[in-house]
């Protein structure tokens, strides 16, 4: 008899290939294609000019792996999961996965040379962070940026649910790319001004986002690197995913400038992951503690526990007001300290 506990590594061993399978179809759009009803096998081969037979095969580890199923005779049809694959769904998930099966997997490679060196993938090819390596390629950077807006999209419901925004006025997204989550926020709060604050590379596609959303009247965009300031301009600073992109270092920076530009009676609010202390055999800590090796391979920075964001923002003139549990992530609510 097959030992249970040698299978059980087996499976966690190959999984990587489901990552494959699962990006190949995302490059094929066998889910766009699949989104407005069965398809037959002749009908997918020749919308995807792939090898009939070949795309035969990928079709059963998509069936096996629960994204889509048998419609009859030789056709397919997306289930639940699947649809989340296809490009105009209300929560794709199409950009990540060509993110993480074109970009990140091949970065994974990589993983040991890190954890021998302590170095990021960009530092062992002589690049000061991940983003300058990345701006080398222009796809590379679409790409990402695509990633990072769809994962973003999933995010807003949880916080909105987790965090009553109705004290602030005007609200400044930094780091906010091309607005969703500045978006969903001022969709909630009618009477809330809101600015996303990045580098000047996001500004069209914040500024078409919000104006399709019909919130140009009271929002907009400003470029900038929140390393070197952050505007002075808001009663309160958002910042989703930025602080643990960068080591102690650079999140200081960053959260100092955040300082500097609140008011006394500002408020900042961190949406990100919280690393357990003591971490459990659990998908969930499963999840936050691959992330941090994400950011240990990848910008340099890391998933923090609750103390380590509460020494953070201690350091950089915040006192934490609250923890609130959204979804996967958290919001950390702080305000500047008294002096």
């Amino acid at each position: 008899m097959s030992s249970p506990e040698a299978l059980a590594l087996l499976h966690l061993i190959q999984s990587h290939r489901i990552t494959a399978v699962i990006y190949v179809a995302a490059q094929l759009g066998i889910a766009d294609r699949l989104s407005d009803g069965p398809k037959s096998l002749d009908d997918l081969a020749d919308a995807t000019g792939a090898n009939r037979a070949a795309l035969a095969r990928l079709l059963t580890t998509l069936r096996t792996i629960g994204i889509c199923g048998p419609a009859g005779g030789d056709r397919y049809a997306l289930t639940e999961t699947g649809a989340t694959l296809a490009g105009d769904a209300q929560s794709s998930c199409k950009a990540w996965a060509i993110f993480e099966g074109q970009m990140l997997s091949k970065s994974w490679n990589g993983l040991l040379e890190t954890v021998m060196s302590g170095k990021t993938a960009a530092q062992l090819q002589g690049f000061d962070n991940s983003f300058d390596l990345m701006a080398r390629v222009p796809e590379n950077v679409r790409i990402f940026n695509a990633a990072m807006t769809s994962m973003t999209r999933l995010v807003p419901a949880d916080v909105l649910a987790a965090y009553d925004f109705g004290r602030i006025s005007h609200l400044l997204d930094v780091g906010g790319g091309s607005g969703e989550l500045i978006g969903a926020i001022l969709g909630r709060y009618p009477r809330m001004r809101g600015t996303v604050y990045d580098l000047a590379r996001c500004a069209d596609a914040a500024t078409a986002h919000l104006a399709q959303l019909g919130l140009a009247d009271r929002a907009d965009f400003l470029a900038g690197d929140f390393f070197a300031s952050v505007p002075a301009i808001a009663d309160g600073v958002i910042l989703k995913s930025v602080i643990h992109d960068w080591d102690a270092e650079r999140a200081c920076v960053i959260l100092h400038n955040c300082r500097q530009a609140l008011p006394a009676n500002g408020t900042l609010l961190l949406v990100e992951r919280i690393m357990p202390a003591i971490p459990d055999c659990n998908e969930l800590h499963r999840s936050h503690a691959l992330s941090d090796l994400n950011m240990l391979r990848g910008p340099g920075g890391r998933e923090r526990t609750e103390a380590q964001y509460r020494d953070l923002l201690g350091e950089t003139g915040f006192h934490v007001t609250s923890v609130t549990a959204a979804g996967r992530f958290a919001v950390i609510e702080a305000s500047p300290a008294v002096a």
